[in-house]
């Protein structure tokens, strides 16, 4: 089974761990693209700064940047999650108004999702990373 525009393959030589994982993510990446395709925010004719945020390195080793458009950096909220939907708690750095930088280099390897929130302008997003 092949979830078309992602990297996520079962195969019949997978164990019973992975093949749920797999599944875990591919429906996970399902709900992110349905639910990033709704417009969420004000409509205000400013471009949403929630959908212009960089995520990199993709793969990461030790750190994970979020880059923002707009100088929201400071506002936003951020959780990380791993395929089960469990929130971890991970070290971050302001870098400036626009960037933020996570320590991932802990964490085994595998997918996460960084969730980032901004309740008083009503923005939220959530995206895929790889920690290698």
């Amino acid at each position: 089974m092949h979830l078309r525009g992602t990297n996520t393959r079962i195969t019949p030589d997978m164990n019973l761990k992975n093949i749920i994982s797999a599944l875990l993510l591919m429906m996970l990446t399902v709900q992110l693209v349905f639910g990033q395709s709704r417009e969420e925010g004000t409509f205000s004719g400013k471009p949403d700064p929630i959908k212009s945020i960089q995520v990199y390195p993709n793969p990461a080793t030790d750190v994970v940047n979020i880059k923002f458009e707009a100088p929201i950096a400071r506002k936003v909220n951020l959780s990380v999650h791993n395929l089960l939907g469990n929130s971890i708690e991970l070290e971050t750095e302001l870098v400036d108004e626009y960037e933020v930088r996570i320590r991932v280099k802990d964490l085994t390897s595998g997918y996460y999702f960084v969730s980032i929130r901004d309740d008083h302008a009503n923005l939220r997003g959530t995206y895929k990373f790889l920690k290698r």
